[in-house]
């Protein structure tokens, strides 16, 4: 019997939402929580992200969050979603990552992003400015020599222990990321499954691009966006609307805010323009019955090519969505995939 995800890994990114009426630290518990839950239902690997100043988001150290997400599982790959590599100096990410390597050797993924702090406030906080972000390909290539030994930008200084070491990097393609990511010879993470023909384009261009490397000898390509399963097509509908609520806030009041019930947010009155962002927020999502879902997702793999998919599915009902996950894991036949695909 074939599922839809033939030969093809299924993992899972958790930005560790935060819920009305919840702090942070119950929102970082329940994502090594759901780290542990992914595990046992067989998925590849389980990301965590790094966002500042953000209500809605508690996940503002990765690296920190990683090792926790590491002890606390013993087989899933853990890595992030990624580190801002603009936000940081390369040496000490570098340093970072070493420890994670040493503390979990084989299991850690070195997920990279070119994004800054997004508004002025948060960039000046961090000692960034916007145009930082243009220098992540030379900043990449400085943390990748920190790794081989081969880093010039400062003689005779080591990154210990990351020297030595391989950490499999990815680069996440905002912006330029996916031309960086072919040029490095580095994995693609690229999303979201609404933007279908941009993200088809941005892949091709990565394939016909890439130039293989010390790190990877041919293109590898993970698709990331929402997948939500459920019993029926409007139950896992709802499913999407706290995050699509929040969405809508975000670029309508400058503020990412926690994740509201749906029963909240379909009563609350709307302008125009966050109704707008609040229904595209809803649509283009895998989203659906098993069945509908194994159809989606295969036309995701045909269309694209992708050797994984990452989930980023964020909901207010933390048992819904790990109902979403569990029911993912069946159709995907996770537990038979994962002793045919290497590690």
């Amino acid at each position: 019997m074939t599922t839809p995800l033939d030969g093809v890994r299924l993992s899972v990114l958790d930005r560790s939402r935060t819920r009305e009426g919840e702090d942070a630290a119950q929102a970082l518990r329940d994502t090594v929580r759901l780290a542990r839950e992914a595990e046992a239902l067989g998925y590849h690997r389980f990301w965590v992200s790094e966002h500042h100043s953000v209500p809605g988001v508690a996940g503002s150290s990765p690296t920190v969050l990683a090792a926790a997400v590491a002890a606390a599982t013993s087989r899933i790959r853990v890595g992030t979603g990624g580190v801002m590599l603009p936000n940081h100096r390369p040496m000490v990410v570098a340093e970072q990552f070493g420890v994670l390597e040493a503390l979990f050797p084989g299991r850690i993924d070195m997920g990279l992003g070119r994004s800054v702090g997004f508004t002025d406030g948060i960039r000046r906080a961090l000692g960034r400015e916007k145009e930082d972000a243009d220098r992540f390909a030379a900043q990449l290539d400085e943390l990748l020599g920190w790794f081989t030994g081969e880093q010039t930008a400062h003689p005779q200084v080591h990154a210990r222990p990351a020297e030595g070491l391989r950490v499999p990097p990815y680069v996440l393609a905002t912006g330029e990321g996916a031309a960086i990511a072919a040029a490095a010879g580095l994995p693609l993470v690229i999303g979201d499954l609404r933007g279908r023909s941009r993200l088809l384009d941005a892949i091709d261009a990565y394939r016909a691009a890439f130039r293989p490397s010390a790190w990877s000898a041919e293109p590898y390509v993970v698709v990331a966006g929402t997948v939500v399963v459920a019993d029926g097509e409007e139950e896992a509908r709802r499913l999407l609307v706290p995050e699509a609520w929040s969405l809508a806030q975000s670029r309508t009041l400058g503020v990412f805010p926690p994740l509201s019930p749906p029963e909240t947010i379909e009563t609350l009155a709307m302008t125009r323009k966050q109704r707008e962002l609040y229904a595209s927020g809803l649509s283009g999502h895998v989203c659906g019955t098993e069945d509908q879902v194994a159809d989606a997702l295969q036309a995701v793999v045909k269309e694209t090519g992708a050797q994984e998919i990452l989930v980023t599915t964020s909901t207010y009902d933390r048992g819904a969505l790990l109902d979403s996950y569990r029911r993912l894991a069946r159709l995907a036949g996770l537990t038979r995939a994962n002793t045919t695909i290497p590690a």
